[in-house]
């Protein structure tokens, strides 16, 4: 994977000691970013895969398997900061590097976001699996509006309210009030709020980075 720097996510973690140091120990260990980007999915698959298993099991497994599945999207992100880490700062990025920067998040926000709803379905919410389906949707629209504005030659547009960070701070959070859910008597209905606040804010993403490519393409044809 390489980067180009103004495609780079600006990220306060990138500046940590421990982000720095892990970063170096995975490159002085030969591990390249576009398999730490593959190690992205293999743990979002792993996580989708809890999400399927949490909507059929009893509580207290079903809890677990919630847990397990917040503890595997912080790992996708922190792959998805130390591979751009590995390749920047440690100089490792190969000429595949744009297809493993984008391709294998658009698979991870799928995995994640339609395991969630899949959940919820296995609860007997029958809207579960549409939701995280339409989530997922939003998710990838939201990462094809900030390439369209690169592919014209604008900066990328980070922006949220639900960016990819925002995204999954969102769903670890829906994982953990799910997990303790049972004792107030819920199954599976904070995942349909989860999902529902990840699917309206990532449409307001949508629209916001759409408007802001329009605001730019204005100016750019008043200023030619």
């Amino acid at each position: 994977m390489t980067q180009d720097l103004d495609n780079r996510r600006p990220l306060k973690s990138r500046g940590t000691a421990w982000a720095r140091a892990l970063a170096a120990y995975l490159a002085q260990y030969g591990a390249t970013p576009d398999l730490i980007s593959a190690a992205s999915v293999g743990f979002a698959v792993i996580g989708g895969g809890f999400f399927l298993m949490a909507g059929l099991s009893t509580p207290l497994i079903r809890a677990a398997l919630l847990i397990g599945a917040a503890v595997c999207i912080q790992l996708r992100l922190l792959c998805n900061l130390l591979d751009g880490m590995v390749a920047v700062e440690h100089g490792r990025g190969g000429p595949a590097g744009p297809i493993w920067n984008e391709l294998p998040d658009r698979l991870a926000d799928a995995l994640f976001l339609a395991g969630a709803g899949y959940c919820a379905y296995g609860a007997h919410l029958e809207a579960g699996a549409p939701l995280g389906w339409f989530a997922a949707w939003l998710a990838a629209l939201t990462a094809y509006v900030r390439e369209l504005g690169r592919g014209l030659d604008f900066p990328a547009d980070f922006s949220g309210p639900m960016a990819k960070p925002h995204r999954m701070a969102a769903l670890t959070l829906t994982c953990i009030v799910a997990a303790a859910e049972p004792l107030w008597g819920w199954n599976g209905q904070s995942i349909l709020i989860g999902l529902s606040v990840i699917v309206i804010g990532a449409a307001g993403t949508v629209g916001r980075r759409t408007a802001t490519l329009a605001r730019r393409l204005d100016e750019r044809r008043e200023n030619s």
